[in-house]
């Protein structure tokens, strides 16, 4: 039994102008880079976890050839709904146009062999933040307008709060007898120093083993970020990150 995981595929199969190669050369043809080490290093028989960030999609229709994608390659996936997947609607609507070898995440829990996985999103969090480690990149496609992101501070913490009662609502469904507990979260549950947060303190009272992210990008060479605090593996799986190779945790 292996379990791997990687975040943020930022797949664009089904829109235009959607390519990720904006961004940088890191990521030209970075769909190919991911696709050659999944089927090089994942068998049919392993789980892979993606945290957050899968489709540009904006309708669910457009995100089926992203889902196709991650169905042709090996292994059970589990999904978790990341801050870009505008795509991703109610559990029932996304459940309808899943290929068989998805699963989502989404105020519920999964259980496949001996492992046990739950998450939720979360949410950008005052507790902590990331910007001495990040490298600071124009996004190609505009700035937001400053009233959009002043709403948006105004918004986090509700959204956050929110997000810690979803992510506590699904680890309450985690299998008891399992023998490996993990959660999933878009956002970082925890600072890179480990501090204790919020989240973190969740993922503590229902004692997980290890924990799955995703969300930042562009993080400065030398740094290798987060590890393991109070009996929790806290591992950062952005692709970009990764150099687009799924990491194996289990």
């Amino acid at each position: 039994m292996r379990i791997w995981t990687i975040a943020d595929l930022h797949l664009s199969f089904g829109v235009e102008n959607k390519s990720m190669d904006y961004f940088g050369p890191a990521w030209v043809d970075h769909a190919k880079k991911m696709a050659d080490h999944w089927r090089t290093l994942i068998a049919p028989e392993d789980l892979v976890l993606i945290p957050g960030d899968i489709s540009w999609a904006m309708k669910v229709e457009e995100a089926i050839p992203d889902l196709q994608w991650i169905h042709d390659l090996p292994g059970t996936k589990v999904l978790l709904k990341g801050n870009h997947d505008y795509w991703w609607g109610s559990l029932s609507k996304v459940a309808k146009v899943l290929p068989p070898s998805i699963h989502l995440i989404q105020n519920n829990a999964f259980h496949w062999k001996e492992a046990t996985v739950g998450g939720a999103r979360l949410w950008d969090t005052p507790e902590y933040s990331f910007g001495p480690f990040i490298e600071y990149q124009e996004n190609p496609r505009g700035k937001k307008k400053d009233t959009d992101v002043a709403i948006q501070e105004d918004l986090s913490e509700k959204i956050f709060e929110r997000e810690l009662q979803r992510l506590d609502l699904s680890l309450s469904q985690l299998k008891p007898e399992a023998k490996i507990r993990i959660a999933m979260t878009h956002y970082p549950p925890i600072g890179a120093d480990l501090k204790p947060s919020r989240a973190s303190a969740i993922l503590e009272k229902y004692k997980i083993d290890i924990c799955v992210f995703g969300h930042l990008h562009n993080i400065k060479s030398g740094f290798s970020l987060f590890g393991e605090k109070n009996g929790i593996r806290y591992v950062f799986a952005a692709a970009d990150y990764l150099r687009f190779q799924p990491i194996c945790i289990v």
